[in-house]
């Protein structure tokens, strides 16, 4: 089971994510560097600097489905050891109840659902998630809205692999 605090957090970095794609908020984070399909980022948020990378769906279904525009993130905050932390945010509220699953290849992974965002609860299982993005070459989202839709999104990899090692050399 995952403790408060740690559900907390996720919510609280996807915020400041999210903030960095408002028009209003640019100046929230700083581009560091684009490879790929993949863009990392850093915000310094008090006295805790923050680091993710992301990126946006290549194609999703169905085309006219009423949501905000879904991004999946990796962050990492060096000061608490936290170095790839997957998050979704998929755009829409979330049908309680149900999982959201990430596909790469032949591996499939189960993620919670937490109003419009998504994070795995294993970190065993959050590091063969991105094991499975870095051989990858695609990777599809899948949910079910609160609304009754569902929806197929699908992320290119590539970039995927530099990206997560500036995590490590560019984030500090």
């Amino acid at each position: 089971m995952i403790s408060r605090p740690a559900l907390r957090r996720p919510t609280v970095v996807l915020s400041i994510i999210a903030a960095v794609f408002c028009a209003s908020a640019t100046q929230a984070a700083k581009l560091v560097d684009k490879a790929g399909d993949w863009s990392m980022f850093t915000h310094d948020a008090a006295d805790k600097k923050i680091c993710f990378i992301a990126s946006q769906p290549s194609s999703s279904t169905p085309n006219d489905a009423k949501r905000d525009q879904p991004f999946f993130y990796i962050s990492a905050w060096p000061k608490d050891g936290v170095k790839a932390e997957v998050s979704v945010l998929l755009g829409y509220p979330v049908k309680k109840g149900s999982d959201v699953t990430v596909t790469i290849s032949s591996n499939t992974f189960k993620l919670f659902a937490q109003g419009d965002k998504a994070f795995v609860a294993d970190p065993t299982e959050e590091l063969k998630l991105v094991d499975a993005m870095k051989r990858g070459s695609t990777m599809e989202v899948s949910a079910t809205a609160e609304a009754g839709f569902n929806t197929t999104d699908k992320f290119s990899l590539s970039g995927v692999t530099a990206s997560i090692k500036n995590l490590d050399t560019k984030c500090e």
